[in-house]
This record gives structure tokens, C-alpha cells and sequence, in this order.
């Protein structure tokens, strides 16, 4: 097998997990795992704070974050008022979330993925082929950047996540304090 096509070999199954575990966790009851969900508020506020360095290039790409991460926080705390807590007698406490949000999330960001994927491929081959023309020691300008629709799908994603997370926790606090009252 070509070397060039194993990366595809290795690389796209490892994406189709992903994805597939991303939109089966918008189903059904899922458990409350408190330290997975402290990790990855941690995770998406890194993820955040990194991105908007780029910001530091080019302030459209910052804004787009930012006013995804605003969008995204509201978009958060609706789909909290959307969730409902329960008590599984096999997964302990679990949360039902509202599977549209995170469908329509899933879908906004895996679209953009591909539009953009769709969009650069030309532009990077043509940039190659003038990369392996070019006399040795010639810097390349490569004729894509980010695109600050882009930042701000994701910006929409760190927003939800983070507020979506942090609430659950706190809600989860509330119910199992509310619970121990109404059992005791």
C-alpha cells in the first residue's frame, strides 16, 4: 500500500469514532461523571484561550470566536433548561440532553469542516505545485487562511460545552441535595 494512503488508513477511522461517539452521547441517558466534566471544561477554556491567540494575527478570527463563545454560552444554557436529570438504577445519576442541540451542533461544525475542506484542497495543491517549483531557499506565501466563520462554529462549540458542563454540575448538586431532602 502506498505510504501516502495509510494516513488515510489510520486517520479516517480515528475521525469516524470520534464523531460517531460525539453524536451518540446527544441520545439517551447519559451518566454524570464529575471529574470528566471538570476535565473538559478545563479542556474547551484551553482550547479557547489558544484559539483567540490567533487573534493576535488577525482580530476577525478573534471575534469570530468570541461571538461564537457568547452565542454558544446562551445556546448553553437553553439546552440546560431542555435537560432532564434521573435517577438509572444501573448508571447511578444520569442527565437526558436535548438531542437537537447537539445534532444541529454536530451538524454546523462537521458541514463547515467540509466546505472548508472542499475549498482548500484546491488552493493547497496548487500552492504545492508552486512550492516544488520554486528554486530551493524560496519562501512560499501558501494562499489560504483561517476563515473567521470557521472560529466562530468552534467558538460556538467552546461557548455551549463549557456552560453546558459547568450547569450540569451545578444541577447536578442541586437535584442530588434536593433528592437527600425528600428521601430523609
Amino acid at each position: 500500500m502506498p505510504a501516502h494512503l495509510m494516513n488515510y488508513v489510520i486517520i479516517v477511522p480515528l475521525v469516524v469514532l470520534m464523531i460517531w461517539r460525539r453524536i451518540s452521547r446527544n441520545f439517551g441517558r447519559q451518566p454524570i461523571r464529575r471529574g470528566r466534566m471538570i476535565v473538559r471544561i478545563a479542556i474547551f477554556a484551553v482550547i479557547g484561550a489558544l484559539l483567540m491567540l490567533a487573534g493576535l494575527h488577525d482580530i476577525r478570527l478573534a471575534e469570530g470566536l468570541l461571538g461564537g463563545a457568547v452565542v454558544g454560552a446562551a445556546l448553553g444554557f437553553a439546552g440546560l433548561r431542555l435537560t432532564r436529570f434521573e435517577t438509572d438504577p444501573v448508571k447511578g445519576d444520569c442527565y437526558v440532553p436535548n438531542p437537537w442541540i447537539g445534532a444541529v451542533l454536530t451538524a454546523l461544525l462537521l458541514g463547515r469542516l467540509v466546505w472548508r475542506f472542499m475549498a482548500l484542497t484546491p488552493q493547497m495543491q496548487q500552492a504545492q505545485a508552486l512550492a516544488a517549483s520554486a528554486p530551493p531557499g524560496t519562501s512560499m506565501q501558501m494562499g489560504y487562511q483561517a476563515s473567521p466563520l470557521t472560529m466562530l462554529l468552534i467558538g460556538l462549540l467552546v461557548g455551549y460545552y463549557i456552560v453546558y458542563f459547568a450547569g450540569l454540575l451545578v444541577h447536578h448538586k442541586r437535584y442530588q441535595q434536593s433528592h437527600a431532602t425528600t428521601v430523609a
